[in-house]
């Protein structure tokens, strides 16, 4: 206990009452790099290697997976870190960031590796700003862990506002094309056209006002092509967009094609009640903004309007209050 003493003494002394928790962060952050350069050495997988050699060496071009690419061999090494363990967890993620748009097979890795970074990155920074540069001189030992630790957690939390905002906003552009959607459809059904061929020629329509629609439509048609069952498909669709008209749009079709009625015409009236909701949308938006203007307009009108009828009568009652004073 003396040693510890002595010890502790002495690191005080050389760096301040706050020598201690500096240490342990430098061994912190040591302990992770280590790590991570070990994980990053490790050895080749051998069924890797195996692959590897059992494609032709004549080819000069690498294969190519459908739809999502090569994964990312580097991040394949940490999956045991940056992947939940759980597969209800995993599932609900995976779902989250195809609802975003990101259609990676490495998007949680990609995902919780931005968390873990950031997060870093944001002790780090702080580290750096109140110990480094001074700039926490003065400050007690728990307000400087509290703004040691906050942009860490800010940094970490990070992604998952980025995510929800872009799950937010897509499910916004979803909803606004999936009138004119509907409508290009039908016109392309009524033409002769199947429901796969309106499907691909839609989504190819799509693609310069509409990309994350045309987006998902590529990807039903995809599956089309590649034999899967259209009411899977369809209910896929459903699920990855997360969008109530999408869904419900879905349930028409396949309630249509069990019940071997017309798809043209569960398609007008669909895309009629969609024109009517958009519009009713709309109008709901513009009652609203006189409700939201209120706040605006007190603060900004009533103030002014206040100085303008009040000011010349107080300054006229403090005149003959002064006057009243000094007769």
């Amino acid at each position: 206990m003396e040693f510890l003493s002595t010890l502790n003494t002495m690191i005080t002394d050389v760096l301040g009452p706050l020598g201690p928790i500096i240490i342990l962060g430098t061994l912190g952050l040591i302990m992770v790099v280590i790590t991570i350069s070990m994980m990053l050495s490790q050895p080749e997988d051998p069924m890797a290697k195996l692959k590897k050699s059992v494609q032709s060496p004549s080819s000069e071009l690498p294969q190519k997976r459908l739809r999502q690419g090569e994964r990312n061999e580097q991040l394949k090494k940490f999956a045991s870190f940056l992947e939940p363990k759980s597969a209800s967890e995993l599932s609900a993620r995976q779902l989250q960031l195809r609802q975003a748009g990101y259609q990676s097979q490495d998007a949680v890795r990609f995902f919780h590796f931005a968390q873990f970074a950031l997060g870093l990155l944001g002790l780090i920074l702080a580290f750096i700003y109140l110990i480094v540069l001074g700039a926490g001189e003065g400050f007690s030992t728990q307000k400087m862990m509290i703004y040691t630790i906050l942009p860490g957690v800010v940094g970490y939390y990070a992604p998952t506002y980025w995510i929800t905002r872009r799950v937010d906003a897509r499910k916004e552009e979803i909803t606004q094309g999936f009138p004119d959607c509907l409508d290009m459809m039908l016109v392309c059904v009524e033409a002769g056209q199947s429901l796969d061929q309106s499907i691909v020629r839609v989504a190819r329509e799509l693609h310069a006002s509409y990309p994350a629609l045309a987006q998902e439509f590529d990807v039903v048609a995809y599956e089309m092509k590649a034999g899967k069952d259209k009411s899977a498909v369809l209910n896929d669709l459903g699920t990855r967009c997360g969008v109530l008209d999408l869904s419900s749009f879905v349930t028409v079709m396949i309630q249509s094609a069990a019940f071997g009625t017309s798809i043209s015409e569960a398609l007008r009236v669909y895309s009629s009640e969609m024109r009517d909701k958009r519009v009713m949308r709309a109008e709901e938006a513009a009652n609203k903004l006189p409700t939201k203007m209120t706040l605006a307009t007190m603060m900004l009108t009533v103030p002014p309007l206040l100085i303008i009828l009040v000011g010349p009568s107080v300054h006229g009652i403090t005149q003959l209050g002064n006057l009243s004073m000094n007769p």
